[in-house]
């Protein structure tokens, strides 16, 4: 069989949707704390950075608008990038996950080598920040593209809101709108989790100093490792 039979996530792609949340957590923590501060994949704040801004909230200067709009807009250039290459891989019978992974860990890599020798600066981003906040967004752009293609219950791998909400309301809320079986919960367990985990090893990564290449290297070498053992997989198809 060359396709994954369609149904609930197996524990194979459970596990490679929960590091890849964790990748998410650690590239924000790097948008945030060395680039930033910005967004790259939870554009829900880029998007109250810019109204702020706009709109002269507080003091003069205190929500810089460039970083947040570069960002929108590279997610957005991702987003579509992501669509028309997923959905032709497909079309051609291609290995779409296979290839977003690939994808995504060389734009990782990219935007690692465009961070080489640069130094963590939060506030007043260089043109080389941006440059690489830009590379990461269109990256999480494209992510989000693959991960609502897989449509993993509670692992959307770039926000945690729904994913906390799902399991607070229904494993404590006892909510019976929420899906709350055992292997629910236990995925939207782990995506918060990871979130925090790669997160908090993001920003103790940049407290040590690392420099922006550096601190992007392990996200790539992930979802590189990630792609080579979805390889070895069968075909999967789109939720």
């Amino acid at each position: 069989m060359d396709a994954r039979t369609p149904g609930p996530p197996g524990p194979s792609i459970t596990r490679v949707m929960v590091v890849l949340t964790a990748v998410t957590g650690l590239v924000e923590a790097v948008s945030l704390l060395a680039l930033g501060p910005v967004f790259t994949a939870m554009q829900t704040g880029n998007l109250l950075f810019l109204s702020f801004g706009v709109a002269g909230a507080g003091r003069v200067g205190a929500f810089p608008v460039l970083a947040p709009a570069l960002s929108l807009v590279a997610f957005a250039a991702g987003v579509v990038a992501g669509a028309r290459l997923e959905a032709t891989a497909e079309a051609r019978g291609r290995r779409w996950f296979v290839l977003a992974l690939f994808a995504e860990a060389g734009l990782l890599a990219c935007a690692a080598g465009a961070g080489w020798g640069l130094a963590p600066r939060y506030g007043s981003p260089t043109h080389r920040h941006l440059a690489v906040t830009a590379l990461l967004a269109f990256t999480m752009g494209l992510r989000n593209v693959t991960s609502m293609r897989v449509g993993v219950v509670g692992v959307p791998t770039t926000l945690s809101t729904r994913t906390l909400t799902g399991l607070l309301g229904g494993v404590l809320g006892h909510d019976g709108s929420f899906a709350r079986g055992g292997a629910t919960w236990q995925r939207r367990a782990a995506a918060v989790v990871a979130m925090f985990a790669g997160g908090a090893a993001g920003a103790l990564l940049v407290r040590a100093g690392w420099p922006v290449a550096q601190l992007l290297a392990p996200a790539a070498l992930l979802v590189l490792a990630l792609a080579l053992f979805e390889r070895t997989r069968p075909r999967l198809r789109p939720a």
